[in-house]
């Protein structure tokens, strides 16, 4: 038995301490790349104006990606649920097409087919990357809402709708006062986590040209050419993906446990 024991120890020690060893390797690399008169550290501080910039640009994409693809996306649902075959069908074959596209190719598709700018009356008005990047993200979104939409009205229960009927309540009357207060709440987890997705999603942007966070950590890199600071500037994107997902994340733990429905 002695044996057994002093032979699994070293195996299971690195599982029980796989953080603290972690934290360790942190604390050294910041020591190595951070001193005071480290050139990582001055470079790191020079450009983190420019990514806070481009981090904002992300974080814009990833809000009016949201908010179109909610609004389509609650406007499919609402067809894919329709007793009207002719309103049901588009609906669902829209949720099917873009649920299981790659978002690459969406974003590829909205850049190089829309066009550069659009012609309104004596006007041209030009048509962003970003906007086109925008799109391109709330399409999978909206089909996604749909479903959410869709899952939340399929799990309130079928003797809330008989109760309502029973009082003469019509469809629309159900819907409005009974069944979508209800469906806000249990939306509202799987749609922050939605969220957060599409925000680590407009990291693809700057690979169709967008001078996101990802751009200008490239930018960055080829600048100063130095690998210390090439690693050190991902890492920093990590982070702040990371400082900012992280939080949603832990929202949507804490709705899901609130608003528990068993």
């Amino acid at each position: 038995m002695a044996i057994e024991s002093s032979v699994a120890a070293p195996l299971t020690w690195p599982r029980r301490h796989l953080g603290k060893l972690l934290l360790a390797a942190g604390i050294v690399l910041w020591l190595v790349c951070f001193t005071p008169q480290s050139p990582v550290l001055k470079a790191l501080l020079q450009w983190s104006p420019a990514l806070a910039a481009g981090f904002a640009q992300n974080i814009l994409i990833s809000l009016v990606a949201i908010g179109l693809g909610s609004l389509l996306g609650l406007l499919v649902g609402a067809l894919a649920l329709s007793p009207l075959r002719l309103l049901r069908l588009p609906a669902r074959i829209w949720v099917q097409i873009f649920r299981n596209a790659p978002w690459l190719v969406l974003i590829y598709f909205t850049t190089y087919v829309f066009p550069f700018e659009i012609h309104i009356g004596s006007t041209y008005v030009s048509f962003p990357d970003w906007v086109k990047v925008t799109i391109g993200l709330a399409l999978p979104a909206s089909a996604n809402v749909a479903e959410i939409f869709r899952g939340a009205i399929a799990s309130i229960p079928s003797t809330q709708w008989e109760a309502a009927r029973s009082l003469a309540f019509s469809r629309g009357q159900i819907f409005c006062s009974i069944i979508l207060p209800q469906c806000f709440k249990r939306m509202l987890p799987p749609w922050m986590n939605l969220y957060a997705v599409i925000t680590m999603g407009t990291a693809l942007a700057s690979l169709v040209g967008v001078h996101d966070v990802i751009d200008t950590a490239q930018i960055a890199s080829n600048t100063v050419n130095m690998t210390g600071f090439t690693v050190v500037i991902y890492l920093s994107l990590l982070a702040l993906f990371f400082a900012y997902c992280y939080p949603i994340s832990r929202l949507t733990q804490h709705l899901e446990r609130r608003y528990a429905f068993y």
